[in-house]
């Protein structure tokens, strides 16, 4: 199916992106495209006027903070994101996860705004910047820059903080704990497949659990923290022995949604497996999430 007919704008700055989205009802940014070309094909939603903001060089960079942590501008692709040394130097779980959404093409074009701004319950790097408590900063035309903890930021199925008028700019990760570490499991039906369920975690300690934030995505509308398995890990011993014991039974509480291809119940049974992989991973790799 084609496009409805729409204007198309591509703006050189952020100011002037942010001109047009504020003052044309009906704009919608456009930056890798991957969804919303496919949606407005479907006619599913449409939209008057296409801002293109895959070209502004402000939200095209990846910087290192002095702090160890990350600046990532909102239209860095996929590919961009895998092949940074930046990012492989302090966050190498994220240009891992990047590296391996779906096939090449979509990496070339597939942004890490695009990922988050579509909030699709399924997507893979929402649940693992939660768990990283990244923060996602919005610029709007009149309002400056409000930031967002990734935590609250998705706030259902395609849903988020950011408001009419207003852009998703640039993502800021902090550094992993010292010692800590990282991780990130997912059940999917095929390598490049609709995902069935996914968890990603971060742990501080070493040999000791002190900290770990879980966070669970394909069980609800918006990737959730386990705050009960949080607790159970905090002062236990950094063994697969105490995190199967910490995840044992998490899924219980869940009401996930069963379609054709896993049930209510399949997915309630996933969420211990793909929760204790993350932080059994998170534990693992204590010294090489740090480059």
């Amino acid at each position: 199916m084609l496009l409805e007919s729409v204007e198309y704008a591509r703006p050189d700055t952020v100011e002037q992106a942010l001109t047009l989205l504020s003052q044309r009802e009906g704009a919608a940014p456009l930056a890798g495209g991957q969804s919303l070309v496919n949606v407005l094909k479907h006619r599913v939603a449409s939209v008057e006027l296409l801002v293109d903001i895959s070209r502004i060089d402000e939200l095209r960079r990846i910087e290192a903070r002095s702090d160890g942590g990350l600046e990532i501008g909102a239209c860095v692709t996929y590919d961009e994101l895998d092949g940074s040394d930046a990012v492989r130097a302090s966050h190498p779980l994220l240009a891992d996860v990047a590296g391996h959404i779906e096939d090449q093409q979509i990496r070339d074009r597939g942004t890490i705004g695009g990922n988050c701004c579509l909030s699709d319950p399924t997507n893979n790097l929402p649940p693992l910047l939660v768990a990283l408590d990244a923060t996602m900063n919005i610029r709007s035309r009149s309002g400056g820059v409000r930031q967002v903890a990734a935590e609250d930021f998705f706030h259902g199925y395609f849903s988020t903080a950011v408001g009419e008028g207003e852009l998703l700019c640039s993502i800021t990760v902090p550094p992993l704990p010292s010692p800590g570490g990282a991780g990130y499991s997912t059940v999917s039906l095929g390598a490049d497949s609709k995902a069935l369920a996914r968890a990603a975690a971060l742990v501080r300690g070493n040999g000791v659990i002190e900290d770990a934030r879980v966070v669970l995505a394909c069980f609800s509308a918006a990737p959730m923290r386990h705050h009960g398995m949080e607790a159970a890990l905090r002062g236990a011993p950094a063994t697969a022995e105490a995190v199967a014991a910490a995840a044992a039974g998490i899924g219980d509480g869940l009401d996930p949604p069963g379609d054709v291809h896993a049930s209510t119940d399949y997915r309630r049974a996933l969420a211990p497996v793909v929760a204790r992989r993350a932080v059994c991973q998170a534990i693992g790799n204590g010294g090489d999430e740090r480059g």
